[in-house]
């Protein structure tokens, strides 16, 4: 079982810059890839980033290249998302999630577990 908690989520103009956190307790954190999805209000959940479980190999949604960057920590059980030039369009909720598989995959049914989501909010 693994335990993911996010932080760092609120209001931001746009244009601005947020960091998403994502705690893990558990199971062995640096097994697992882990990504970070979105869902807006009528939309559905959607990938926004992974990164493998080394981190050595990443995946972007293309609406997010060159704003998001994703990366891990596994010392300290943590994966971030720096989220920079955000637009209006990125307001959502936001999750992160674990996968045993371990890679840096885009298949929402390859993540085994799944935290309560932080929301971000962008103002135009």
């Amino acid at each position: 079982q693994v335990h993911l908690v996010e932080s760092g989520g609120g209001l931001v103009q746009a244009g601005g810059s947020l960091r998403l956190s994502c705690a893990a307790s558990g199971r062995t954190f640096s097994a697992y890839g882990m990504g970070w999805f979105r869902q807006a209000p009528g939309k559905e959940r959607e990938l926004v980033t992974a990164i493998n479980w080394s981190g050595g190999n990443t995946y972007y949604a293309d609406s997010v290249k060159g704003r998001f960057t994703i990366s891990r920590d596994n010392a300290k059980n943590t994966v971030y998302l720096q989220m920079n030039s955000l637009k209006p369009e990125d307001t959502a909720v936001y999750y992160c999630a674990a996968g045993g598989s371990g890679s840096a995959s885009s298949n929402p049914w390859r993540y085994d577990y799944w935290g309560q989501g932080t929301q971000v909010t962008v103002s135009s």
